[in-house]
């Protein structure tokens, strides 16, 4: 059997509560299509994070897990929607990805004090 392409959702652009719903019904679909167990959703293109972009990865993150456990792995996480991610206490839950294993800079840089 040939292995299934990796299941993939991207959200970009402004993420509303009104648009949260199709958010959910584009994860649901894509979760029928599959069977992986991990879907990863790629948040890079996210402009302005807020609380509502936290609300809909949290839900998407829900539909996930009772569709038979599956799990939703953020990637490409920009620093801002990282920061209200772990200041609402959801970092464990949704699966940030510190970008160190692709090696393009996605994840959050620590701040370093300049060498000698």
């Amino acid at each position: 059997m040939e292995p299934l392409s990796p299941a993939v959702l991207v959200l970009s652009g402004r993420v509303t509560r009104a648009g949260t719903p199709r958010l959910c019904a584009d994860l649901e679909a894509i979760l029928t299509a599959s069977d992986a167990t991990v879907v990863e959703c790629d948040v890079g293109g996210i402009v302005e994070p807020d609380l509502a972009s936290v609300e809909a990865i949290a839900r998407l993150s829900l539909v996930a897990r009772r569709s038979g456990g599956r799990r939703l792995r953020l990637r490409g996480t920009p620093p801002e929607l990282q920061l209200l991610i772990g200041l609402v206490g959801l970092a464990d839950v949704v699966g940030l990805d510190d970008g160190a294993d692709r090696g393009d800079g996605a994840g959050i840089e620590a701040d370093r004090a300049p060498g000698p």
